[in-house]
């Protein structure tokens, strides 16, 4: 290389250098003899005036953990109650049949119209609910004892008898033999609780969820007004959650009848940190499942799941708790 082609180079370093900073004047100060590869110095260059490191710019982007889930359900909602925010959802406001979920909105009006020492008892008209959950004719209960059997077994006998027996409370003229009078002012509470609570998707027919026709469900809410419902029990009256953290419940009515119930989300015993959980299926509704999960230490989230199948619901569940876990485990690792 001739005399005038090294001060090229050394002009051009030179002003690279002016523009990358000190840490590229030091570089150019170490610039050998001519014999020295102009290539190996302007790599070194421009290695130095790089905000970036090779090991930065190499490490993948994390994948967002809801990417590729295999889901059934035809309406999801994953709302992260400590935060208060979206993590995951589609459909999550078209309105679907809730079937057996609708129980925990008749748990909420029953508790808040309905004295805690009232008594409640069953009546024939109430076993011929479908489905038989072992309550009997004439039994009496404890109001809290028979929500806990209610959410747990999910009874439609015992909505029934919470229903006609809270509906009686509410207006004078709503004897308790007077059923249908008592269960209709009962479901006008849950209507109006719903919109009180900003549950603008969802309305409610009967007190227990069941297909009213071959057309009809007893209910219909959103995904999401699900997760804000059980947002709000979590909030005000977790006590109706307690039981349905329970693989199965032995319960005492004041008759003295003990009864062993399952709990109708089969999962719930391998769900860690479960808060409270509700199933519901129906031929119209498919499989429904909505459930409230502490992700690390006093982080709620709200997951629910509409229009499944019967065991298709679980398993979204599950895909959805690992998926919420490994999003917000990231993001606290990150903080």
């Amino acid at each position: 290389m001739n005399r005038m082609t090294h001060l090229q180079l050394f002009f051009g370093l030179l002003i690279i250098g002016f523009l990358a900073g000190p840490r590229a004047m030091e570089a150019l100060n170490r610039i050998g003899t001519p014999s020295t590869p102009p290539s190996a110095t302007i790599s070194q260059i421009a290695a130095v005036g790089s905000t970036h490191t090779v090991d930065e710019l190499a490490q993948p982007q994390s994948e967002d953990p809801f990417a590729h889930l295999q889901l059934t359900g035809k309406a999801v909602f994953v709302w992260d109650i400590a935060t208060h925010r979206k993590l995951f959802g589609y459909n999550e406001y078209t309105p679907l049949p809730l079937a057996s979920v609708t129980k925990m909105m008749t748990a909420v009006v029953a508790t808040e119209v309905t004295p805690s020492d009232t008594k409640v008892a069953i009546t024939g008209g109430d076993i011929t609910e479908e489905g038989d959950t072992g309550l009997l004719s004439g039994e009496v209960w404890h109001l809290k004892d028979l929500l806990d059997f209610t959410l747990v077994a999910s009874s439609n006998d015992g909505a029934s008898a919470i229903a006609r027996t809270s509906g009686a409370l509410i207006n004078p003229d709503a004897s308790s033999a007077d059923s249908a009078l008592g269960k209709k002012l009962f479901i006008a509470k849950m209507n109006e609780k719903a919109h009180l609570i900003g549950l603008d998707n969802s309305r409610f027919i009967n007190e227990s969820g069941l297909d009213v026709t071959s057309t009809e469900n007893g209910g219909y809410g959103s995904a999401r007004d699900m997760a804000i419902l059980f947002e709000y029990v979590f909030k005000k009256y977790p006590e109706l959650l307690t039981a349905t953290t329970q693989a199965t419940l032995k319960i005492r009515s004041l008759s003295n009848f003990i009864h062993n119930i399952a709990n109708t989300n089969i999962d719930v015993a391998s769900t860690t940190g479960i808060i409270g959980s509700k199933t519901g299926y129906t031929d119209l509704a498919g499989g429904n499942l909505v459930i409230l999960v502490d992700i690390g230490i006093n982080h709620p989230v709200a997951i629910a799941v509409l229009g499944s199948t019967r065991e298709g619901r679980f398993a979204d569940v599950e895909q959805l708790i690992k998926a919420a876990t490994t999003e917000i485990t990231s993001e606290t690792t990150l903080q």
